[in-house]
């Protein structure tokens, strides 16, 4: 068994830098959704009472150390290809110019693996009812994938997280309270008649573990429902990635050393480990290495998101405030920043800022994203590679 997260003494510091943080921002308050109950506090118990309790100095880091002002705003065809705007990479312009998928994923272990995870270029996590994670997979190359999923339903935060790349979502069936919300993306449901085309069951799991959906048909249910598969002439993309593709390094002066970055979910209990040779993050959960069908699944950003959690009325269901102003951590190469967050509206985009206030500025690659209660900061561990640690559950 893996020992159990617990808080040092760099996270402290780092607490009392998510302090700052909080107090620049601006409208901390509980940004409600329609028929959003939620009552959980926006700035974690644990930190109030670190921030009465200790004196420190806090340091205000830059996001990274760039020899050229970064942006995705000025993307340049060159020999057929064209900045993604998931990933930043050199992309055929066919695929790039193209609007993703996002899709929901079961991370149930009796779904292991997940088909065409390996090929998402952001990937979100978050809680959904009971003691789970459910992933959305945001991919632009998937027209080969004749296996994706498996597709679980949809949540009302996930249907925000696919507004904001543009992306048409793909899922089978949905919680009561994100209906309504459905009807703000271009969407593909399994349950409904004009979607059901696209989903098949496969005989080697057992349902509701085995609904799956593959490239060819979803090019013609989205081509049937008539969907538009460019771009809003408005998008202008997600992220900021440095021009020419350089390197991103974070200041060692003002940043954590994150060799194995640990969310702090429960069940799963994922863990993350920086593998110096090749500059990637290696994920971890349930003991083993998390793969997908093709492969450990490796990304070069680590995003960590609080969020106020609760749950709507008396049910299960949660109620995620992806709206109100937060905090959270920014971890590449080996290195993590604290980071405010802060949306453009209700369907607007999610950005990053260190804590000078310039937007951070994201390395080339692939990008997973872990929504996680703010109560449970804590469970939240960032460790230096002399931590040895064995990925166990």
């Amino acid at each position: 068994m893996a020992k159990k997260p617990k808080f040092n003494a760099a996270l402290l510091r780092h607490i009392l830098i998510f302090a700052a943080i909080l107090t620049g921002l601006s409208g901390c308050g509980k940004a409600k959704t329609a028929e959003t109950e939620a009552t959980t506090a926006a700035v974690p118990e644990t930190t109030k009472e670190i921030i009465v309790t200790t004196e420190a100095e806090t340091e205000s880091p830059s996001d990274a150390e760039t020899e050229t002002e970064a942006s995705v705003y000025e993307r340049a065809e060159k020999d057929g290809k064209i900045q993604s705007y998931l990933t930043g990479e050199m992309t055929d312009v066919k695929i790039a110019n193209r609007r993703p998928i996002a899709i929901m994923m079961s991370n149930d272990k009796q779904a292991q693996p997940q088909y065409g995870i390996n090929r998402a270029g952001v990937v979100y996590e978050a809680p959904v009812e009971g003691i789970m994670n459910r992933f959305m997979s945001i991919m632009e190359d998937y027209d080969d994938l004749e296996r994706i999923g498996s597709c679980r339903s949809m949540r009302t935060y996930y249907t925000y997280f696919g507004k904001e790349y543009d992306a048409i979502t793909v899922h089978y069936g949905q919680s009561t309270f994100a209906l309504p919300y459905l009807k703000n993306n271009d969407d593909v449901n399994g349950i409904d008649n004009s979607g059901y085309p696209a989903f098949y069951r496969s005989k080697d799991k057992r349902s509701p573990h085995n609904a799956y959906t593959s490239g060819s048909r979803l090019n013609e249910i989205i081509a049937k429902l008539g969907y538009d598969q460019n771009y809003d002439p408005s998008y202008t993309g997600h992220f900021k990635f440095p021009v020419g593709n350089k390197e991103v390094k974070l200041d060692p002066a003002i940043s954590l050393e994150g060799y194995y970055i640990i969310p702090g979910y429960g069940y799963n209990r994922p863990q993350f480990e920086y593998h110096e040779e090749d500059g990637l993050y290696y994920r971890y959960q349930y003991g083993q290495e998390h793969k997908g069908d093709e492969g450990q699944i490796k990304v070069k950003n680590i995003i960590l998101q609080y969020a106020a959690i609760g749950h709507y009325s008396t049910t299960d269901y949660l109620d995620i405030n992806i709206h109100a102003d937060s905090y959270g951590y920014y971890i590449t190469n080996g290195r993590a920043i604290p980071v405010s967050v802060k949306k453009d509206g209700e369907f607007g985009i999610t950005h990053y800022y260190d804590m000078e206030g310039n937007e951070i500025t994201m390395n080339v690659g692939k990008t997973w994203i872990c929504i996680i209660d703010s109560k449970n900061f804590r469970d939240t561990l960032i460790e230096d590679k002399n931590q040895n640690r064995t990925n166990e559950s």
